[in-house]
C-alpha cells in the first residue's frame, strides 16, 4: 500500500546535517541556583487546592477556552489588532514576507516523491496553487530536468467548487496497482478530516464509494471492497481524549452503523486511539493484520487478527512495529525485553517470528533465526526504517548526525550489514520505499547544506536525482557542535550555526530552539527561511538536543517523563548559560523558539529563568499544565506529563506549569505567543489564557491567533510566509534593535 500522509507534528524535511566542531571544554555541573535570578515570590495565581475543581475555581480566564466563544473571539480580535500593528507595521515585515513567500512557493523546490502505481506521485503547493495539487509522473520523467506532471486532483479547484476551506491531508492507496485511494480532506487545517474514495485512473471521486464524515479516523484498506475503520461510531465510542477505541470492518455499500466490529479496546484507554495496520508483501498480499491498543501515550497492547478473531501478542508495551518480513515482525522495543532464554536491549532493531509471540497452550515456539538486526550504542539511535522483501533499510543517528545501512535477512546466518555512502556530518532520512522495485528515496541535508535527494536500492547503490538550490548565502557561516553540562551532570549536545568571523563577545543575536518531548528527534536541518531572514542578517541559530527527544534512543526520552520533567527544562537552561559562558551570545541577545510541546519548554523557561532570555516565540503551545487534560486532546498526553487529577502528580506539574507560575515584579521579556483557532491538537485556550494573564499582570507581550491552518500550519504557503515574517520581525525587534 502506498501512503502519502501529510503531517507536521514536526516540520517536514526540516531535519538535516552539520559540521562537527571542536571538542567541548570541560564544564562544571550547572548549579541553577548560582545563576542570578530575581527574588522569587509565591505566584499569586497558584491554586491552594490542586484538585481539578480547585484549579478550575482559581482560573479567572475559563471563558477563553471556548474556541469560538464571544468573549474569546473579542479577546482574539483585540490582541490581533495590537500584534499586527507592532509586527506588520515594522519596516522589515514586507521584505521578510516577500523573501519567505519566494522560498515557500519557489518552483525549483524538490518535489517530495512517493511511489504511486508504476510512477511517482507528489503533492505540490506554490503561488498559483496555494492549496495544492496532487500530481504524478513517470520515474524517468521525475529524474529528468524537465519533469512532465499530470494533475490528479486540484485542491484549489475542489475548494472553490464546494465552497469549503479544504486542506489536503494525504492519500492512502491500495497496493499493488494503487488506483483506488482514500483522500483525507481537512476543513481549514484541523487534524479531523473527511475521507473520500478516489480513482486515480479516472481522476474522480468514486460514485457511491467509501466516504467518512469528519473525524479523527484510523483506517486501512483490507481489500478492494473492505476497510478497517476506527472512528466515532456514536455515543460512547470515543475515549476521554476524543479518539476511537473500536475497530470495525466496513464493506463497500455499508454505512458505519452496518459495519462489523472486529476489535474493541476500552473507553478508558489513553493515547491517540486504537489503530489497525495491514502489512503486505510486494505483490500486495496480506501478511498480517495488527491492532494497536494504546493504554497511555506510550504504552500499548498489540493484537493480531488471526482467523477472524483478535489475539493478544506477547510483545512489550513500549514497542514500534515497522513491518513483516519472512514470517517475522521487524520491530524495536522501547524498553528492555526479557523473553524465555533471550533478552533484548531497549532501542534495538529485531526480527521476531510471528508464531513466537502468539499465545499458545503448547510448547513455546522457538525460531533459529538470528533476532537482533542492529543494536545502537549509547550515542546512537534508530531513525527511520523501511522493510523490504528480504532486507531492512535503516537510517541511524550517530551523535545526532546520519548514517545509512542495509541489513540482509540471512535467517540463522544473521543480518550482514552494507553501508550506503552518504556525505559526512549530515542528517540522513528515508523517504518512500517500494518493495516491488527494491528501491527507496534518501534525503540528506545540513544546517548550511540544501537537501540532496537520492534513489537507492537494496544492494547498496544510490544515485543522486535532485539537488535543492541554496536559498541563502552560507559561505560566511559555520556550524559547530558543543555540549553543555546539565543540573545532574548529563552532557547535552547542541549545534551552533554562526558567522565564521563572529566576535565571541556576547553581542550576537541568537535564537535557541528546543523541543524535548515524545521521543521526537531534531537532527540538524536546512531551514531556508531561517537562513534568509535570520542568518543573512547576522543572526545565530542554536538547536539544543535536550532530553525528552529520541536522539539517543528510548532512555533519552524516558529519563525526563512525568516527575522528572524538570530535567528537560534544566537542559535547556544549561545550553543557554553555556552559550553565554562561551561568548556566543548574552541574555540581552538570546531569544528562544518552541512550538507545541516546545511551547511547554519556552513558557517554562521564561517563568523559571527570565534572566537568561530577552525574547520568546511561543507557538501553538501547551501552557496551562494543570488543566491540559481538560482541553481536547490533552488527555492523550498523560503518559508524557502525568495526570493532574492525581494529587502527587498535580504537585510536580504545579512546580513548573507556566500559567500558574507567573509572578509580579519580575523582569520577563516581551514575549510573542501565537496559535491557531482551528488547532484541534493543542487547544488555543492555552495561548489565550497565558496572554490574558500576562496582560492583567501588566507585562508587555504580543498575542496573535491565526484563524485557519490548524496545528500543522500546512494550509497555505502564502499564509505561512506571513507567519514566518511575523516571527522574525519580532525576534529582530527584541534581539537586534
Amino acid at each position: 500500500m502506498n501512503r502519502l500522509i501529510l503531517s507536521a507534528a514536526i516540520p517536514a524535511l526540516m531535519l538535516a546535517a552539520c559540521a562537527s566542531g571542536p571538542a567541548p571544554l570541560p564544564l562544571p555541573i550547572l548549579d541553577l541556583a548560582t545563576i542570578p535570578r530575581p527574588l522569587l515570590v509565591q505566584p499569586p495565581h497558584m491554586p491552594a487546592d490542586l484538585s481539578p475543581a480547585g484549579v478550575r475555581a482559581a482560573d479567572d480566564h475559563l471563558a477563553l477556552e471556548e474556541v469560538n466563544g464571544t468573549e474569546a473571539m473579542a479577546f482574539v480580535a483585540q490582541s490581533n489588532q495590537r500584534a499586527l500593528a507592532a509586527l506588520t507595521g515594522d519596516r522589515r515585515y514586507e521584505t521578510f514576507r516577500q523573501q519567505a513567500e519566494a522560498i515557500l512557493t519557489a518552483t525549483d523546490r524538490i518535489p517530495g516523491p512517493s511511489f504511486l502505481g508504476d510512477g511517482i506521485g507528489n503533492f505540490w503547493q506554490d503561488a498559483a496553487n496555494p492549496k495544492g495539487i496532487w500530481r504524478r509522473t513517470t520515474l524517468d520523467s521525475y529524474r529528468s530536468a524537465d519533469t512532465r506532471w499530470e494533475t490528479i486532483l486540484d485542491i484549489d479547484a475542489l475548494a472553490r467548487a464546494e465552497g469549503r476551506d479544504w486542506v489536503f491531508k494525504g492519500a492512502d492507496c491500495l497496493a499493488p496497482d494503487e488506483i483506488r485511494c482514500l483522500i483525507s480532506l481537512s476543513d481549514g487545517g484541523k487534524d479531523a478530516v473527511v475521507v473520500r474514495e478516489f480513482d486515480t485512473s479516472t481522476k474522480r471521486f468514486v460514485d457511491g464509494g467509501f466516504s467518512l464524515p469528519e473525524g479523527k479516523h484510523r483506517l486501512e484498506w483490507l481489500d478492494r471492497d473492505t476497510l478497517l475503520v476506527a472512528t466515532d461510531f456514536g455515543p460512547g465510542t470515543l475515549t476521554e481524549s476524543g479518539y476511537p477505541f473500536i475497530v470495525k470492518s466496513l464493506r463497500r455499500g455499508q454505512t458505519l452503523a452496518q459495519a462489523t466490529e472486529v476489535y474493541r479496546g476500552d473507553i478508558g484507554d489513553g493515547g491517540y486511539g486504537v489503530s489497525p495496520s495491514v502489512y503486505r508483501d510486494r505483490a500486495g498480499a496480506v501478511l498480517a493484520v495488527l491492532f494497536n491498543r494504546p493504554l497511555d501515550t506510550f504504552r500499548s497492547e498489540t493484537w493480531e487478527l488471526v482467523d477472524g478473531r483478535p489475539v493478544k501478542l506477547s510483545l512489550p508495551e513500549r514497542v514500534s512495529v515497522y513491518g513483516v518480513q519472512g514470517g517475522s515482525f521487524i520491530l524495536s522495543p522501547d524498553e528492555d525485553w526479557a523473553r524465555p532464554g533471550r533478552s533484548h536491549k531497549a532501542g534495538s532493531l529485531l526480527a521476531i517470528c510471528i508464531p513466537c509471540v502468539r499465545p499458545t497452550d503448547g510448547p513455546v515456539v522457538v525460531s533459529n533465526q538470528v533476532e537482533t538486526i542492529f543494536e545502537p550504542t549509547d550515542r546512537q539511535s534508530i531513525g527511520s526504517v523501511r522493510v523490504m522483501q528480504d532486507r531492512v533499510v535503516v537510517a541511524i543517528s550517530d551523535n545526532v548526525v546520519g548514517r545509512l545501512a542495509v541489513f540482509q535477512n540471512r535467517g540463522e546466518f544473521g543480518w550482514p550489514r552494507t553501508d550506503i555512502a552518504t556525505p559526512d556530518n549530515v542528517d540522513v532520512s528515508l523517504g518512500d520505499a517500494s518493495k516491488s522495485r527494491g528501491t527507496f528515496f534518501v534525503a540528506t541535508q545540513g544546517f548550511l547544506t540544501p537537501q540532496t535527494l537520492s534513489l537507492a536500492n537494496v544492494t547498496g547503490d544510490a544515485d543522486v536525482i535532485r539537488q535543492a538550490p541554496a536559498r541563502f548565502d552560507a559561505s560566511t557561516h559555520v556550524t559547530e557542535q558543543f555540549e553543555a553540562r546539565s543540573s545532574d551532570g548529563t552532557m547535552i549536545p547542541y549545534f551552533v550555526t554562526r558567522p565564521r568571523d563572529m566576535a565571541m563577545d556576547g553581542s550576537a543575536p541568537t535564537i535557541l530552539f528546543g523541543y524535548g518531548g515524545f521521543q521526537i528527534s531534531f537532527p540538524p536541518a536546512y531551514k531556508p527561511e531561517m537562513g534568509k531572514l535570520w542568518l543573512e542578517n547576522g543572526g545565530v541559530f542554536v538547536q539544543a538536543n535536550i532530553r525528552g527527544g529520541g536522539e539517543f534512543g528510548p532512555e533519552w526520552h524516558q529519563s525526563v517523563l512525568n516527575e522528572n520533567r524538570q530535567l528537560a527544562f534544566d537542559d535547556f537552561a544549561a545550553v543557554a548559560a553555556d552559550l553565554h559562558r562561551r561568548g556566543i551570545s548574552s541574555p540581552r541577545r538570546t531569544g528562544i523558539y518552541g512550538r507545541s510541546n516546545g511551547g511547554v519548554l519556552t513558557s517554562v523557561s521564561i517563568t523559571q529563568h527570565p534572566e537568561l532570555f530577552n525574547a520568546a516565540v511561543i507557538e501553538s503551545p501547551l501552557i496551562d499544565m494543570l488543566r491540559y487534560h481538560e482541553m481536547p486532546a490533552g488527555a492523550s498526553w498523560i503518559g508524557e506529563y502525568g495526570d493532574p487529577r492525581i494529587p502527587e502528580e498535580a504537585a510536580w506539574i504545579a512546580r513548573y506549569s507556566a500559567y500558574q507560575n507567573l509572578r509580579p515584579n519580575t523582569d520577563y521579556p516581551r514575549v510573542y505567543i501565537t496559535t491557531n483557532t482551528r488547532d484541534d491538537r493543542v487547544h488555543p485556550g492555552h495561548s489565550r489564557k497565558f496572554a490574558a494573564r500576562l496582560g492583567e499582570m501588566g507585562y508587555d507581550h504580543l498575542y496573535y491567533e491565526e484563524t485557519s491552518g490548524g496545528h500543522s500550519n500546512d494550509a497555505d504557503p502564502i499564509a505561512n510566509a506571513r507567519r514566518w515574517a511575523r516571527h522574525y520581525v519580532y525576534l529582530a525587534q527584541q534581539l537586534m534593535d
